[in-house]
């Protein structure tokens, strides 16, 4: 009688290249295919059987010259429909795909094959998604990303991952800068794309979440500025404004624990306490003026750009060794300081030099996180600044006290962390 984990091998490759099959066969009526359920399950099927019959018979070559045989009908069937004017060969490669997913489930694998065969249709069944996204991407998004991956994979391992400074405060590592320098690119780029995907034109509400993911800073400046024109509007121009920052508020913590997973856990406390009156807040907003108006969100830069990943590799080297060197010289204080005036300008920055530095010492994670809590909160006042000085009154009316009703809770955050 056939083993268990055989009938279960063969089982899953069956199972498996059915499942692709049907996708496939769902398509059918848009494109011209020679394959479909019956064809990728059985694909699956020779694959496993290959596998057990080199295996059984020690001809471990076999499931090689199997997949050769399949190589020269699927280039046979390909000829043929693109003579038919279908160049597409999506379904060929898939039947490759199956085949091997068939074997991997014969080589006890199933994992493995179930991933890769889940993988397989997401990419199938997301066609019209990625041809339009293909189109939202412009060539010099496609270069600067290039470039980037270029200095990161050739450039990187060459950087000497040796600590430089004066005495005492040799903290600026050239390795560990550039590795955060890709960690923000690659959040930002995140966003990016995700602005990209779903279009610009929104909702103010949604158009103030995906700005939160590109840049609050940006939201806040814009929509400070369309008050003036729109006054009637500043309510639901607030609540944009405030669902940016709160987005800011929770990116800080994945950023963080990208880096040190325990510093995140001690700073997430401080940023969901701001974080639930944020959204708190954004709730009574919502309730109290709905709008169908909308807006445009920038995707902003590339954040691959060379240039801009210079840029923020300097202020992220300046920012650590400030940090340290206030730290060294008074203290905690000093750090609190140099969070504070960091916040200015950027949260990243310091929230990253924050999580080397616990990272180095974990001793001082509480007056890390505490750190991160007061930039943020610096981030927020200097943001609310721009509404003042931007916005229309009706705005700032509503802005000022939300603004110190988030530095009132990051104020309590800061005691409680740590």
């Amino acid at each position: 009688m056939m083993e268990l984990n055989t009938a279960w091998q063969f089982g899953t490759a069956l199972g498996l290249g059915m499942l692709i099959g049907l996708e496939r066969e769902r398509t059918r009526g848009e494109e011209r295919t020679f394959a479909g359920v019956r064809t990728f399950s059985l694909v699956a099927v020779l694959g496993a059987t290959s596998v057990y019959a080199g295996e059984h018979s020690s001809l471990t070559w076999l499931v090689g010259l199997v997949f050769l045989a399949l190589v020269a009908l699927v280039v046979a069937a390909y000829r043929v429909t693109s003579q038919n004017g279908s160049i597409g060969a999506t379904t060929e490669v898939s039947v490759l795909v199956t085949f091997l997913i068939g074997s991997l489930c014969a080589w006890d694998e199933v994992a493995v094959a179930g991933a890769i065969a889940v993988l397989t249709m997401l990419l199938l069944a997301l066609k019209g998604w990625l041809h339009n996204l293909a189109q939202r991407i412009e060539t010099s998004d496609v270069e600067a990303t290039l470039k980037f991956a270029i200095i990161t994979l050739i450039v990187l391992p060459l950087v000497p991952n040796t600590n430089f400074g004066p005495e005492g405060l040799e903290v600026i590592n050239p390795y560990k800068t550039w590795l955060m320098v890709v960690l923000i690119a690659g959040l930002n780029f995140a966003g990016y794309i995700l602005v990209k995907v779903v279009g610009r034109e929104h909702g103010l509400g949604i158009t103030g979440l995906l700005g939160g993911l590109v840049s609050s800073t940006a939201v806040t400046l814009g929509f400070s500025q369309r008050s003036r024109v729109e006054p009637g509007l500043a309510p639901v121009l607030a609540l944009a404004i405030l669902l940016a920052w709160t987005v800011m508020f929770f990116r800080v913590v994945v950023e963080v624990g990208i880096v040190n997973v325990a510093l995140a856990k001690e700073l997430a406390l401080g940023m969901i306490v701001m974080g639930i009156v944020s959204l708190a807040i954004c709730f009574m907003l919502w309730r109290g003026g709905r709008s169908a108006e909308k807006a445009e969100v920038e995707s902003g830069h590339n954040p691959f750009e060379l240039g801009d990943a210079i840029k923020f590799g300097i202020l992220f080297a300046v920012v650590i060794f400030v940090a340290n060197a206030a730290q060294v010289y008074y203290g905690d204080t000093g750090l609190y300081l140099a969070g504070a005036l960091a916040g200015l300008t950027d949260v990243d920055a310091i929230a990253l030099s924050m999580a080397n530095l616990a990272q180095q010492d974990p001793s001082s994670s509480g007056a890390a996180a505490r750190t991160v809590v007061i930039a943020v909160i610096s981030n927020t006042l200097v943001k609310c600044g721009m509404v003042i000085w931007l916005g229309a009154p009706s705005i700032r009316k509503t802005m000022i006290p939300i603004t110190l009703a988030l530095a009132v809770a990051g104020g309590a955050a800061a005691f409680l962390v740590g």
